[in-house]
């Protein structure tokens, strides 16, 4: 007879326990009536599982086990994610490291070496789960890049295309200049960071009642280059009398409209906004309400395009301080101030974002969050605790069309080809 040992070892024994409970198909589907199925919400497959990972399954894994001896017909499905931006971002770093570029070695040897990370971090990830004990069914695990997804991404790409649920357009998308793609509005991560408001004037093209100039306010003076207009609130009487003037673009000598538009805070700045349609959301929206030309003056790594004389080929940043040192130097920079703001970034590279007039797919969800809003109002949906019944619509209500397409190599790809 094994003599028993003086301490608890977790590390030998609980292995021991934990196969022997997977091999006797404890965590099989269990007969019962009723039904009780989870999804585990799929952890990347670009590292290992963290605390909140720990706590999250903890949760469930009571959920599961509670519906189990309650007689009930159970069964937790164990997934991972392909995690398109992180895996790419990991694995180029990865390849960099080892003197290697992405865009030598090409497409499909860079899928390659994106299939040989899954299947590293992917192994660790699912040997974490059955450490802790989880009564998930491991004989079936699934993948978001397995065939039998990207068959089924295929499919309801296709058929929400012809139900007209996803559409190709020309719009302001987050474009991460590193990582060279468009991601989603909430994978944007917005931080407060020290800036400043430049204060630039731009002259008339003709006086109006002795006034030869306005000053516009600008927390992104490197985008100017493509301003296509200057708007006013409706609300600001002091300056009715100007639009419908001109002014003449400095550097590029662009005449440009001024007009009013709702949009604008009379407070904020000098109440003169200077509008860049490629480069800003709310501009992009009152360029296409009062017709102005859609300009995008950088390329997909943020650098300023051919065209711009000294301008051209440099970064956001060094533009920024080029056409601040030109308005200085020509007498056109009023004053500098400066400023708290939020700025929008990357959440997996931490690059600024830039806010960039692009041709993407999006999925119309006005279409689809009639439904989502009706069940939830008329308590067919609950939510506990009810408080959140308020932040779920108040959500649903400002929910903009979602850009579904990523620059990317490794993820589905878009099922359209030319």
């Amino acid at each position: 007879m094994e003599e028993m040992p003086k301490t608890y070892d977790p590390q030998e024994r609980e292995p021991e326990l934990i196969q022997k409970w997977i091999d006797a198909g404890c965590y099989q589907r269990s007969k019962g009536v009723g039904d009780c199925t989870v999804v585990i919400p799929p952890p990347n497959v670009t590292g290992i599982l963290h605390m909140g990972h720990a706590m999250d399954d903890s949760i469930q894994d009571a959920i599961v086990r509670y519906n189990r001896m309650r007689g009930r017909s159970t069964r937790w499905i164990l997934g991972t994610d392909h995690a398109g931006i992180a895996t790419q971002t990991k694995v180029d770093k990865k390849l960099k490291s080892e003197g290697v570029s992405r865009l030598k070695i090409g497409r499909e040897k860079f899928i390659d070496a994106c299939w040989d990370w899954t299947h590293e971090y992917g192994g660790t990830i699912v040997s974490q789960i059955k450490r802790m004990g989880c009564s998930i069914d491991f004989s079936d695990e699934k993948f978001t890049m397995s065939p039998e997804f990207s068959r089924a991404v295929r499919k309801v790409f296709c058929d929400w295309y012809h139900d007209g649920l996803i559409y190709r357009g020309k719009r302001i998308v987050n474009w991460c200049p590193n990582c060279t793609t468009a991601i989603s509005d909430d994978e944007a991560e917005y931080r407060d960071e020290k800036g400043h408001l430049w204060f630039m004037r731009y002259p008339l093209v003709e006086p109006v009642d002795g006034v030869e100039y306005i000053t516009v306010a600008t927390t992104r003076p490197e985008t100017m280059l493509g301003d296509t207009g200057v708007a006013v609130s409706p609300s600001d009487p002091e300056k009715a009398k100007l639009v419908g003037a001109k002014v003449m673009l400095p550097i590029v000598n662009r005449e440009i409209p001024i007009f009013s538009d709702w949009h604008v805070d009379a407070n904020y700045g000098t109440g003169f906004v200077k509008v860049t349609p490629a480069h800003d959301p709310n501009d992009y929206a009152m360029g296409q309400a009062h017709d102005l030309e859609q300009i995008n003056v950088f390329d997909e790594h943020a650098v300023v395009v051919e065209g711009y004389g000294e301008f051209s080929g440099m970064s956001r940043d060094e533009c920024r301080e080029a056409i601040v040192k030109w308005f200085d130097e020509h007498g056109l920079l009023d004053h500098i101030e400066e400023l708290d703001h939020s700025v929008m970034h990357c959440y997996r590279c931490d690059t600024a974002l830039e806010p960039w007039l692009s041709e993407q797919w999006f999925v119309a969800v006005d279409k689809l969050k009639e439904r989502a809003t009706e069940v939830v109002k008329s308590g067919e949906v609950k939510f506990h605790p009810a408080r959140w019944t308020d932040t779920y619509l108040t959500w649903m209500d400002n929910l903009k069309d979602w850009c579904i397409s990523r620059q990317l190599w490794w993820g589905h790809r878009i099922p359209v080809f030319y």
